[in-house]
C-alpha cells in the first residue's frame, strides 16, 4: 500500500470510529430516556458510573496500574470530575421531559461554549470570524427553544446548563492533558462522580427490576464503549474531518425517539439545528486551520 493509501485508511477508520461511538452514546441516552420516569437520576448516574467504570480499570491494570493516576494536578482533575457529573445530572434530568433529538441539537451548543470560555479560562485569541460563528450559534439555540412559544419545555434549560458543564470538562481537559494521560482523567471523573452518586443514591433508591437492571448495566457499559470510539475517532482522523460526523447523533435520536415515543423535531428544531451545526462545524474547521499555520 502507498503512503496515501494507508493514510487513507486510517481517516476511513476514524470516522467509522466516531460515527459508531455516536451511535453508542445515542443508545445510551435512549436507555436513559426509557428508565428516567421510574428511577431518580442520581440512581441511574450511579448505574452510569459503576459499570462505566469497571472497563476503564481493566485498561487501567493492562497499562500500569494505579500508580499511573498519580497527577500532578489533582484539584484540576476533582474540579474536571465535577463538571462532568454537573452534565450528566442536567442533560439525564432533562431528557425525562424533553425529546430526543430536540436534547440532541441543544447539546451541540457545546463547542460554542467552548470556543467563547476558551478566551478568559485559556487566554486563546478567538477572532472575529469565530465570534460570529458563536453568536450565530446561539442565535440557532433560540431558534430552537422558541421561548415565546407555547411549545417551550423549561427544561431545556437542563441541557444548556450539560453543554456548559460539558464545555468546562473540555478546557479542563486541555489543562490536564499535557501532564495526564487519557485514562487516568477518564478514571478520576467516573471515581469521584461514583462516590458522589453513591451517597446520594440511598436515599432515592428504586430496586430495579431484572429487565431494568440489565438495561442500566448496558448503559455503563456502552456509554464507556461510545467515549473510546470517539476518542479512537480523533486519533485516527483530524478533528476537522471528525467533527461534522459527530453531529450523526441527531439522525440516531430522530429515529429512536420516532420509533420510541413518535417524537418528532419540528421545523424549528430542524432550523435551529441546522445553525448550530453549521457554526460548530466551521469554529472546528478554523482552528484546525489555523493551528496547521501556527505549526508551519
Amino acid at each position: 500500500m502507498t503512503l496515501a493509501q494507508t493514510k487513507n485508511d486510517r481517516v476511513g477508520l476514524g470516522i467509522a470510529y466516531a460515527v459508531a461511538g455516536m451511535l453508542m452514546m445515542s443508545i445510551m441516552d435512549t436507555i436513559v430516556k426509557w428508565l428516567s420516569t421510574g428511577y431518580p437520576v442520581s440512581e441511574i448516574v450511579l448505574f452510569r458510573n459503576v459499570f462505566g467504570l469497571l472497563p476503564l480499570l481493566v485498561a487501567l491494570a493492562m497499562t500500569g496500574g494505579p500508580k499511573s493516576l498519580r497527577s500532578p494536578q489533582p484539584v484540576l482533575q476533582v474540579l474536571r470530575a465535577f463538571f462532568a457529573l454537573g452534565a450528566g445530572f442536567m442533560f439525564f434530568a432533562a431528557l425525562r421531559t424533553i425529546p430526543l433529538a430536540d436534547a440532541f441539537a441543544l447539546a451541540f451548543t457545546g463547542p460554542l461554549f467552548i470556543t467563547a470560555l476558551s478566551v478568559p479560562l485559556l487566554r486563546e485569541q478567538v477572532g472575529i470570524h469565530r465570534w460570529s460563528a458563536v453568536i450565530l450559534g446561539f442565535i440557532g439555540t433560540l431558534v430552537i427553544l422558541r421561548p415565546a412559544g407555547q411549545s417551550f419545555d423549561p427544561a431545556a434549560f437542563l441541557v444548556i446548563g450539560a453543554a456548559l458543564c460539558y464545555a468546562m470538562v473540555m478546557i479542563l481537559t486541555r489543562r490536564l492533558a499535557p501532564q495526564n494521560t487519557t485514562l487516568s482523567m477518564m478514571v478520576w471523573t467516573a471515581t469521584i462522580s461514583l462516590l458522589i452518586s453513591g451517597a446520594i443514591a440511598p436515599f432515592e433508591w428504586v430496586t430495579p427490576s431484572p429487565l431494568d437492571f440489565t438495561l442500566l448495566a448496558l448503559m455503563g457499559l456502552i456509554g464507556s464503549a461510545g467515549m473510546f470510539m470517539i476518542g479512537q475517532g480523533y486519533r485516527y482522523a483530524p478533528a476537522a474531518v471528525i467533527a461534522p460526523f459527530d453531529y450523526s447523533i441527531l439522525i440516531w435520536g430522530v429515529l429512536f425517539g420516532w420509533i420510541l415515543w413518535q417524537e418528532l423535531p419540528d421545523r424549528f428544531v430542524w432550523a435551529g439545528a441546522a445553525i448550530v451545526i453549521a457554526s460548530g462545524i466551521y469554529i472546528v474547521r478554523r482552528e484546525t486551520r489555523l493551528s496547521q499555520i501556527a505549526q508551519q
